[in-house]
């Protein structure tokens, strides 16, 4: 086996480069998209407030130096740009150095956004994007053979992620062990989808099943990535499957995407010749300063290797750690625990001068989150809403907990463009509502016979009030936004 550049993958970092663009270019079109109402200068939790606290050396950002809306926008469309050149193909057309290059920028960039972006940045698959796009920078362009070291380093974040998601199932909840997870799973995860509800109504042997196969994919075939072929390939293409089925029962964003991506260093140029009938042109040994560097990562990554290991094999094992702020070889994984009841909070507003029992209310709508009980749950994945995300954490804790939510609410009475673009629909087009109230339901799926009489896909008891009627005059509501700060800056402005 040659370390430094190997013919024999060259077809792997062809699909592979191409397959991270597109995840770095959906990643940049969400920032794009979202960036600016969630932590713009206007935003729930405004980026300028967070820089003056937090420095360079424990955030590092470009946003450090400048953050306003105006480079927010102009970084998310370069990343963008560079996206495209990696999809294309045009980044790696060249030479080494402009291919890591392009791939560099976009992991600075994006590194920017994930060290500002605060609670709403706080994803797993975050770091996992970041790490990769990483060791993308040193897989080289077209015209220079793979090297092996960084495929191999590749299968190690794989292994990272999928053995450390193994690893913190049958530690965490009972329901990975007596093999009932599943039960609750596909309803209470945080965005289901439109087969979400089919794959809740399937046969129960069917639930014990996967969760069985969940413990195979996650604990004994990590292992195999690091096997000779096609041993290591058979792992990689039951990864794929595998984390094919996750993403056809829900919306976890692009981790199961992203994970699949990470599967394509399992094969080589043999394996991915069926699927992709492409000649490799002949190329060069990588350059001396390349190898160089290729071995000098290896170097750093095995030496920020020893806490992840700990943590994975520790019983105290924590999911999703990151270790340097450059999310560089970190510990994964997802649902430890599983939520049983699913809770939903609905946000509702309303015009009139006094609150009554009578009072009308009107309810907003979110893009992806389940709301509207006729309403079929939408794909959303490999695309992130950050709010409906937020809006699932939120629902099983108090305000609180999320001081983000009451600048929600007071961009609502409000009626802040910017704020009511993130959601489906604003019941009040005119005008902003005078008051809003965030309510606490316990949403089930409808069961099959209910769904074949009501056309419903969920039904939902009330059972309690997360938040009361405010307005902007409400002087406790006033108070505890001032102790945030909030009504100081909005007077700046």
């Amino acid at each position: 086996m040659t370390w430094i550049g190997s013919e024999s993958y060259w077809l792997t970092r062809f699909a592979f480069q191409k397959a991270v663009g597109l995840v770095f270019l959906i990643a940049f079109l969400n920032a794009l998209n979202q960036f600016k109402p969630l932590l713009g200068e206007r935003g729930l939790l405004p980026v300028p407030l967070f820089v003056k606290e937090f420095p360079f050396r424990a955030a590092p950002s470009l946003f450090v130096f400048s953050p306003h809306d105006t480079t927010f926008t102009v970084a998310a469309w370069t990343g963008v740009l560079l996206s495209c050149l990696a999809v294309t193909g045009v980044a790696d057309y060249y030479s080494t150095w402009f291919s890591m290059l392009v791939w560099g920028l976009m992991w600075a960039l994006y590194l920017s956004f994930v060290n500002v972006g605060q609670t709403f940045y706080a994803f797993g698959w975050e770091s996992i994007l970041l790490e990769t796009g990483f060791y993308a920078i040193f897989l080289g362009s077209r015209n220079a053979s793979a090297p092996t070291i960084v495929i191999w380093l590749l299968r190690w974040l794989l292994f990272r992620v999928m053995f450390g998601a193994g690893l913190i199932k049958m530690r965490g909840d009972p329901c990975w062990r007596d093999l009932t997870c599943l039960n609750y799973y596909y309803e209470t995860q945080p965005m289901p989808n439109p087969l979400s509800w089919y794959f809740h109504w399937g046969p129960a042997w069917t639930h014990q099943a996967g969760v069985l196969v969940n413990h195979v994919a996650e604990l004994a075939i990590p292992f195999c990535y690091f096997m000779p072929q096609p041993v290591s390939a058979f792992a990689g293409v039951l990864t794929i499957l595998f984390q094919g089925m996750i993403f056809a029962s829900g919306n976890l964003s692009w981790l199961n995407f992203l994970t699949m991506v990470l599967a394509i260093s399992t094969l080589d140029d043999r394996a991915l010749s069926i699927l992709l009938p492409i000649h490799a042109p002949e190329t060069h040994p990588p350059a001396l300063l390349h190898r160089i560097a290729a071995v000098g990562l290896a170097i750093v990554v095995a030496i920020l290797s020893v806490y992840p290991v700990r943590n994975m094999f520790s019983r105290r094992q924590v999911m999703n750690t990151i270790y340097n702020r450059l999310h560089l070889v970190g510990t994964y994984g997802a649902f430890g625990a599983i939520t049983r009841p699913r809770y939903e909070l609905v946000v509702e507003g309303t015009d009139e001068a006094v609150v009554t029992p009578s009072t009308k209310w009107r309810e907003y709508e979110f893009k992806g989150k389940p709301g509207d009980r006729g309403r079929m749950p939408p794909q959303v994945a490999p695309y992130h809403l950050r709010l409906d995300w937020l809006m699932w954490f939120a629902a099983m804790s108090s305000y609180e907990r999320h001081p983000w939510f009451l600048h929600f609410l007071a961009k609502l009475l409000e009626g802040d463009r910017a704020t009511l673009g993130l959601l489906r629909t604003n019941p009040f087009p005119n005008a902003p509502p005078r008051y809003v109230r965030a309510l606490l339901y316990e949403y089930h799926f409808t069961s099959p016979q209910e769904r074949a009489k009501t056309g419903q896909w969920w039904k939902r008891d009330r059972t309690g009030v997360y938040f009361p009627p405010v307005s902007l005059r409400s002087v406790e509501f006033r108070e505890l936004l001032e102790l945030q700060g909030w009504m100081e800056r909005e007077h700046s402005r």
